[in-house]
């Protein structure tokens, strides 16, 4: 029996994002760290917002450990 490997990068895309100010579909994210969140891993995200091709980032913060 193997076991699926999944990385971060790999769970992040397909997912959507909101905010209040973009609602749109993640299409690329890589570890980035440009910024810092205590106790977690910063990906920079690519979201393109919903009906329209403009992307936007946007920074998310992955909790590690625990």
């Amino acid at each position: 029996m193997s076991a699926n490997v999944y990385t971060v990068e790999n769970l992040l895309v397909g997912k959507m994002y909101y905010s209040n100010s973009v609602k749109g579909e993640i299409i690329s994210a890589e570890k980035n760290d440009d910024v810092w969140y205590s106790d977690s891993d910063t990906y920079k995200v690519q979201v393109r917002p919903l009906n329209s091709f403009k992307d936007t980032y946007r920074y998310v913060a992955v909790k590690v450990g625990e």
